[in-house]
């Protein structure tokens, strides 16, 4: 038995489109590839699907009837919770950022080839997969650096000062491999690899815009100068971190 063989025999794919033949189409290419797969044209028939199955990747459109497919991915968005691949006819680099900074493994824009399609469910299934039993975010780490605590399993960074301050998925996800890498210079490469998943596409200054918000959320906090950046290189935590 195949590696993806062996994902697919339980894994379960909610379609969430509201396009009938668009949806009947993916739902069949996907069938046909061994997917458990289940449909819904809006976000009321989604979660009444969510409710009574198991779930393990939603591809879920952004421009539904009534209801967005936005907040039904800030809905889901949690580490147990299913993969998320975002499906928008709309290719603005702001929409992709913020289908990914709401909770989104990944973002295609509409018309999608049935094999990218695949390639791309069958992505999110590995992750998972290699994730283990606790699904997307498997880490419980928390992080000390600089008089800061970085709770990965609750998103919260504290500040010295005790205050709790709120990320991100995206800056979540930067920081924790900048933590990673303490010291070390991390590419911006790297950094939108992480914020966007495998096989994605470059969304322009995304990083850019994630390393300015983060960094003025630290730097309100303290007096160093705790994130770097190296032109053309990429980016550095400058701080020793001990990982609790």
């Amino acid at each position: 038995m195949t590696p993806d063989a062996s994902i697919t025999e339980t894994a379960t794919v909610l379609l969430v489109e509201d396009d009938d033949v668009l949806r009947r189409e993916m739902a069949a290419y996907l069938g046909a590839q061994g997917y458990a797969v289940r449909q819904a044209g809006a976000v009321d028939a989604a979660r009444e699907i969510l409710d009574a199955h198991a779930v393990d990747v939603v591809v879920l459109d952004v421009n539904l009837p009534g209801e967005d497919g936005l907040s039904l991915c800030r809905q889901l968005a949690r580490p147990d919770g299913p993969a998320i691949l975002m499906l928008s006819a709309m290719g603005e680099a702001v929409d992709r950022i913020l289908g990914l900074e709401l909770g989104a493994d990944d973002y295609v824009v509409k018309p999608i080839p049935p094999r990218e399609l695949l390639a791309r469910v069958k992505a999110l299934m590995r992750r998972r997969a290699a994730a283990g039993p606790q699904g997307r975010n498997p880490k419980r780490n928390t992080y000390a650096f600089a008089g800061f605590r970085m709770d990965l399993s609750a998103r919260q960074l504290t500040a010295p000062n005790g205050m709790l301050l709120l990320l991100t998925r995206g800056e979540l996800a930067i920081l924790s491999l900048l933590l990673d890498n303490a010291r070390s210079v991390v590419s911006r490469e790297d950094l939108l690899t992480v914020i966007r998943g495998e096989a994605a596409e470059t969304v322009g200054r995304g990083v850019d815009l994630h390393i300015s918000r983060l960094r003025r959320k630290i730097e309100a906090q303290t007096d160093q100068e705790l994130i770097k950046t190296y032109r053309g290189v990429g980016y550095v935590l400058d701080a020793k971190v001990v990982i609790e």
